[in-house]
């Protein structure tokens, strides 16, 4: 099976080759009429080629990054450890109105 597979591979990229070596024609390509740049065509479909790879691939790793978060925060819930990091509790006295005379429970009888 390895085999066969390996003359596949070798008969598309001979086919490619040879794809590539009857289109060798300049193209240019212009840049809203600011620049212009003349190559091969096998290498403007290649640029094009490699930079949708490339988006691909980057679009992919935002996706994976996305989903391990995912992944990682259902375990957490699922072990009931929300493992979050908590502000530290405020000492007493710290708080603004928390000093003595300043206490909920204590009212003052007709007056303010």
């Amino acid at each position: 099976m390895a085999f066969v597979r390996w003359i596949v591979v070798a008969v598309a990229f001979v086919a490619l080759l040879y794809l590539s070596l009857q289109n060798s024609e300049k193209a240019t390509l212009r840049f809203f009429n600011i620049a212009q740049w003349e190559a091969p065509l096998v290498v403007v479909v290649f640029i094009a080629f490699a930079g949708g790879v490339a988006a691909g691939l980057l679009a992919g790793a935002f996706r994976a990054t996305r989903l391990k978060r995912q992944l990682n925060r259902l375990r957490r819930e699922q072990r009931g450890g929300d493992v979050r990091v908590r502000p530290p509790a405020v000492a007493p006295g710290t708080t603004p109105a928390s000093g003595p005379g300043f206490a909920r429970d204590e009212h003052v009888a007709g007056g303010l």
